[in-house]
């Protein structure tokens, strides 16, 4: 089991007032940041991390640790390893059918691949973009032709992380034009299964008015790594979608087991289709974060374990 580094994400954990001020904190104390975060992941029981969005990326691990050697050697000395990563960019990104902004797409792709392998991964998770609020001029039709053009980049960035020993995978963003069990169907028919694979987060799935289980078997054979998130039920589709739109998500999303994703029959899918692997708990910004993690190893290790057997 490995976690995703939002988890960390939560003013309280680190003593400060609000989001901003962990920016500030990771900045100033570099070493003490990666170090807690590092040290508590192992504390919790886990074996692997997914880095993710800025303070909590790899280029501030790498900063910090001197090199992706040192990063690396930091999180071997904890037991740990890279288990995935998370690629952000297109969330909010700019038009990638601009050449300048798709070269370095690319390049950032690329030099992310190599990071992830070197320290021990194989996933690189990404996430598409955010839609529109649904009553803004224009609106934003996720049809035919646009998912197209997005799966022309995809597949690229497949065949590119790929020549770096890394499977790209796309992961179910509530909210996103990725989210819905529609959206899951098209872009999978659309991209290559040779070169993009599927990262299933349950929570975001059960948010978006998708059973995580019917979705999740329906393209078993493109699941590359999970996030193991549990939800309290389905949010609404008008939030507004802007930079709060994360924060709005974690209204809805809770502990492991605490939820309503039926996770026996999501342990049953992985023993019927012999699936292994990493499972990333995802706690989205936990404010006592060692506990949760605890909490939700323990909920695997007893609950779902037995079945998957």
């Amino acid at each position: 089991m490995a976690v995703d580094l939002v988890t960390f994400f939560h003013p309280e954990f680190w003593g400060v007032g609000n989001h901003g001020d962990i920016l500030a904190f990771a900045e100033s104390k570099p070493e003490l940041f990666w170090n807690k975060i590092l040290d508590t992941v192992a504390a919790a029981g886990l074996r692997g991390i997914e880095p993710t969005f800025s303070p909590f990326n790899w280029q501030h691990a790498i900063k910090t640790f001197g090199s992706v050697a040192g990063f690396s050697r930091a999180m071997e000395q904890r037991g740990l390893t890279l288990a995935s990563g998370f690629f952000a960019d297109l969330e909010h990104g700019s038009d990638i059918a601009d050449p300048a902004v798709r070269s370095k797409l690319f390049d950032l792709v690329k030099a992310y691949a190599e990071v992830i392998a070197a320290c021990g991964g194989d996933a690189m998770v990404v996430g598409l973009p955010m839609r529109r609020t649904r009553d803004a001029e224009p609106p934003l039709f996720v049809d035919l032709p646009y998912a197209q053009r997005i799966a022309e980049v995809i597949n690229e960035l497949g065949a590119l992380t790929l020549r770096q020993g890394v499977k790209l995978a796309l992961h179910t963003e509530a909210h996103s034009v990725f989210c819905t069990s529609r959206d899951v169907d098209l872009f999978m028919l659309l991209t290559d299964p040779l070169y993009v694979g599927f990262c299933p987060d349950a929570a975001h799935l059960l948010g978006s008015g998708a059973d995580p289980v019917v979705v999740t078997t329906r393209h078993i054979d493109r699941l590359v790594v999970a996030h193991w998130k549990d939800a309290t039920g389905v949010m609404p589709f008008d939030i507004p979608i802007d930079a709060s739109i994360h924060d709005s998500h974690q209204a809805y999303f809770c502990r492991l087991g605490a939820g309503r994703v039926d996770w026996p029959a999501w342990a049953r899918m992985y023993r019927d289709h012999n699936i292994s692997g990493w499972a990333v708990l995802e706690l989205d910004a936990a404010a006592d974060p060692l506990s949760e993690m605890i909490a939700s190893r323990q909920f695997v290790e007893t609950t779902l374990l037995p079945i998957i057997g």
